[in-house]
């Protein structure tokens, strides 16, 4: 089973989606993906607030499909005063777990945190999720962040914070 890595382009938006779609089906809430290749193409590409890096079946002489992918994005850590990459999801099609592709995507994003002079890169997992946790404890030796709790506002909760602005509007 062949694999090369490649960061995605505009014309791999359906492919992401399946990937995503796979995630959350896997994760248990296939229901609560919301997005749409046209929301792809905007915040993907045209406004890149986040980056893919594909795993894709073959050579790229003879690319087959998508199999694997790490969606990330930038932050900034206010101690090390150096920017940051945040994994917002990583995912490997279940034919191609074991066989080095999750690790060859962590080595490209690892690649992208050097060139970038990144201080970390963070990320979540399901606890639910040991395969995963054992894989990112002992494949690649991360931390278990335990004191930390993430937290998130969404939909009318944003909104919600509108009566705290300084403004009137």
């Amino acid at each position: 089973m062949s694999y090369f890595i490649r960061p995605a382009t505009v014309e791999d938006v359906d492919e992401i989606l399946r990937l995503v779609v796979d995630l959350a089906t896997y994760e248990k809430e296939p229901e609560s993906v919301k997005a749409t290749p046209e929301l792809y193409r905007k915040n993907l590409f045209e406004t890149p607030y986040a980056h893919t890096l594909l795993a894709i079946s073959g050579s790229p002489d003879a690319p087959g499909k998508a199999v694997g992918m790490a969606m990330y994005f930038f932050n900034f850590s206010t101690w090390t005063g150096k920017p940051g990459i945040y994994l917002e999801d990583l995912f490997v099609d279940r034919e191609y777990r074991g066989k080095g592709v999750g690790k060859a995507l962590f080595g490209e994003l690892g690649k992208v945190a050097e060139e970038k002079d990144c201080a970390r890169i963070d990320w979540q997992v399901l606890k639910w999720n040991t395969p995963s946790i054992e894989f990112y404890e002992k494949t690649l030796g991360a931390s278990a962040m335990s004191e930390w709790m993430g937290m998130r506002l969404q939909g009318p909760q944003i909104q919600n914070l509108r009566k705290f602005r300084q403004d009137s509007s």
